[in-house]
């Protein structure tokens, strides 16, 4: 007869979640630096007991396995220590945009169920109009990374970490209940509670180690939003079951950045191609010896080549991987090796290891390489769904495939380029036109360094074609030149018919330019224009 106890020990020795990866990584390197945040220098046996002393706090104060808990903060050593003690306890973490404002954490905290909040000192405020709007039934944990600045109710989480004395459960679960909601931004009206599993992100870790060539002497600079899966589960988490090391910054200030990468002698960074740029431009570039930069990642967006010729020329020891995904996907779907970043510019890579890709037009047939089509995804990376939404969970998995909503082409060879996203392409006269191909046309004019294109709605040409341009210092070119120098590589149709000059994009905090407020800026373009002088 089995004995009542013996599955759930079974499970608990087979088990192999997020908080096992930092404590199995403690046990293999205990002295290696696993965490440097400003003066803070923490080894991974010293992060490990933190974890633990910090996860039976969180217990003590009626935090359990499956409890939902919103992490509301930017990077920070204490923002690593919540996630992952959150992991421990089998608590659902729920990283959230420190951009948004009350209303928006407030829908987070009532779609989600959360019973907590982690919350950093200055986005207290906030955090207390969100509670006091999403009114949760129960809410067992208020905590804050950096002083509770005697707000009633929070505590401090550094002076959770120093209770000693309360057990820390050994939660059992299956490897794909879920561990983490990340909601999406999107362009619908609410965003959507993607989940995350321990399958899904372990597989993707794998897929991120491999395909992106990590290893466990790498010193990495993560200074993009840990709220976001890119900087958490692309590089963060992977560093940390490979027990490489972690320099936290607060955000990807290029000074900051650059400073850090030549005092730790970094070897890794990741940027979209908007902060590569950023570091590109800035003075002190050239001043700091970034010689230990061994490997560069970027995405959101493809490369400019221009801007891809300039890193290989100024940093020729860079070897430099494109990983193209999204929330959904954990996030990685393919990747673009350094062999192919000339030979393939512009392009999303292949597949990643555990991942299958296929294109499908609109009855989700698939399509014939140099066919434009849907990009849908299969493999464990994938979110087994969205939280309490089956209605948007089945039509994203219709046909037994991921539906990602970004168009892609394949080329001969199985590598894809990514061509818009559905709701990016500007309808130009009843033709579709790709942003990110007229934007690669731009940004070959040398006074460019960077461009947002776009549709706004016209009542002659359905949307017409709209360019935001930022220029550098050797001065701004007219519109018109821009446009001539447009019409030399681009069907007439694909050319900007507004062309308009801005000191900066809006971005969001992960680097990615946000063309939905770009659209909205600009929407007058298009208004009551006379199509004869078009």
């Amino acid at each position: 007869m089995t004995a009542p106890s013996l599955p759930a020990d079974v499970a608990r020795a087979r088990r192999h979640g997020i908080a096992d990866l930092l404590s199995r990584t403690a046990a293999r390197v205990p002295d290696r630096t696993a965490v440097v945040f400003g003066a803070l220098r923490q080894t991974y046996a010293e992060l490990d007991a933190l974890v633990n002393r910090t996860a039976g706090a969180l217990a003590a104060r009626g935090v359990a396995q499956g409890d939902r808990v919103v992490l509301y903060a930017r990077n920070s050593h204490g923002f690593v220590v919540a996630y992952f003690a959150l992991a421990r306890l089998g608590a659902v973490s729920v990283p959230v945009n420190f951009m948004l404002t009350p209303p928006e954490v407030a829908y987070v905290l009532r779609h989600s169920g959360a019973v907590g909040v982690i919350a950093g000192a200055d986005l207290i405020g906030a955090a207390d109009a969100a509670l006091a709007e999403a009114a949760p039934p129960r809410i067992a944990l208020r905590a804050t990374i950096g002083g509770p600045e005697g707000r009633p109710g929070w505590e401090d989480l550094a002076a959770l970490g120093t209770e000693e004395g309360h057990p820390v459960p050994d939660p059992v679960g299956a490897d794909d209940e879920p561990v983490q909601l990340m909601y999406t931004s999107g362009t619908e009206s609410r965003p959507k509670g993607a989940i995350m599993t321990s399958r899904g992100l372990i597989s993707q870790y794998q897929t991120a180690i491999v395909d992106g060539g990590m290893s466990g002497d790498d010193v990495e600079v993560h200074a993009l939003p840990l709220y976001h899966c890119a900087q958490l589960h692309a590089f963060l988490t992977p560093d940390v079951y490979l027990g490489a090391t972690s320099v936290i910054l607060p955000g990807p200030d290029p000074a900051a950045l650059l400073a850090a990468v030549a005092a730790e002698r970094a070897t890794k960074l990741f940027a979209p191609p908007t902060v590569w740029i950023s570091l590109l431009r800035h003075p002190e570039f050239d001043r700091h010896d970034l010689s230990s930069l061994r490997k560069g990642y970027y995405g959101a967006a493809a490369m400019p080549v221009p801007v891809l010729a300039e890193l290989r020329r100024r940093l020729p020891g860079l070897a430099l991987y494109n990983f193209y995904g999204q929330t959904e996907m954990s996030p990685i779907a393919t990747v673009l090796g350094p062999a192919d970043q000339e030979r393939k510019a512009g392009s999303a890579g292949r597949p990643g290891l555990h991942v299958e890709t296929r294109l499908v037009d609109e009855r989700d047939r698939p399509v014939a390489p140099g066919t434009v089509g849907e990009i849908v995804h299969r493999g464990p990376h994938v979110t087994p769904g969205y939280w309490r939404d089956p209605e948007r969970t089945a039509e994203a998995f219709r046909g037994g495939w991921f539906h990602s909503g970004d168009l892609g082409v394949f080329d001969e060879e199985g590598y894809l380029t990514i061509v818009d996203r559905k709701k990016d392409m500007a309808n130009s006269g009843g033709e579709n036109v790709s942003g990110r191909e007229v934007e690669e046309v731009i940004h070959a004019h040398p006074a460019v360094t960077e461009a947002a294109v776009f549709g706004v709605p016209h009542p002659y040409w359905i949307e017409a074609v709209t360019a935001v341009v930022v220029t550098g210092p050797g001065g701004r070119p007219a519109a018109e030149e821009l446009i001539a120098h447009c019409r030399k590589g681009l069907a007439g149709f694909k050319v900007p018919k507004y062309v308009v000059f801005a000191e900066s994009l809006p971005k969001n905090p992960s680097g990615k330019i946000l063309k939905r407020e770009l659209r909205e800026k600009y929407a007058y373009l298009g208004e009551a224009t006379d199509p004869a002088q078009i």
